[in-house]
């Protein structure tokens, strides 16, 4: 299966659901929507530079809209939920936490800033999008929260110590919450892909570093977008924990 031939017996199954995607503008997150998109859900579609998400949401058409949000900014999140709840109808059906950063550096060379950013982004502001977001969902006893993480959330690879540290993080609040939602009627997923061929490669160019898969050997953004379909259209009975998707 992939994003421009979904199944039939998936295709339009998240009609007249609402979903909020952050990190929408590109890779990943911009394939989460557009496979939610073309599943029949109104997608909220998250990211902090303006001209970007506008245009990923242009691309994806009228069950697209876009959010300028840093949610790395409790403000910035306030105001984003605000809008969304209200352009909903003051519910929420799916969230999808993509947004992320990727920096490659030794401990010993990282400084505390960078450091910081990375969990702000990775793990802080995730739980900040998730908790504007949840109460809403246990109070209708419907939702379901996917979780982006990654092969970093369970294995230590040289030179990710702060993004190995964000990941093991979100692992940790992804099985809290899954714990705290057993008979809520909210579901939540956690799906950790091996390498994507998507944009936050391009600094680092793993074709050219050794110990580095290819990108052409790494999974496609649409293979993980495949993965979150999938998980959020079984039956409401059934709750996929979790997925971990590597390359063949």
């Amino acid at each position: 299966m992939n994003n421009s031939a979904v199944s039939a017996s998936i295709a339009r199954a998240l009609e007249g659901k609402s979903a909020l995607v952050t990190g929408a503008s590109r890779g990943i997150g911009f394939a989460i929507a557009k496979t939610l998109a073309a599943a029949g859900a109104h997608v909220h579609m998250i990211a902090r530079t303006k001209a970007d998400i506008e245009s990923a949401a242009q691309n994806l058409g009228e069950n697209a809209v876009a959010h300028v949000c840093d949610i790395t900014d409790q403000t910035s999140v306030e105001q984003m939920a605000r809008k969304v709840l209200d352009r909903s109808g003051g519910t929420l059906d799916v969230l999808v936490n993509s947004a992320g950063v990727f920096p490659l550096v030794a401990v010993a060379e990282m400084n505390s800033a960078d450091f910081e950013n990375t969990v702000h982004t990775n793990l802080v502001g995730p739980f900040r999008v998730l908790n504007a977001f949840l109460p809403a969902m246990r109070e209708r006893g419907i939702g379901h929260i996917v979780t982006v993480g990654s092969v970093a959330d369970r294995a230590i690879l040289p030179g990710n110590g702060a993004y190995s540290a964000s990941k093991f993080g979100q692992r940790a609040l992804h099985e809290v919450l899954r714990t705290e939602l057993i008979n809520a009627g909210v579901r939540s997923t956690l799906i950790s892909p091996s390498a994507t061929d998507t944009p936050i490669w391009d600094q680092i160019d793993p074709d050219n570093r050794p110990g580095f898969p290819s990108r052409a050997d790494m999974l496609k953004a649409e293979d993980v977008a495949d993965a979150v379909l999938w998980a959020l259209t079984r039956k409401s009975h059934v709750n996929i924990d979790e997925l971990r998707l590597s390359a063949s």
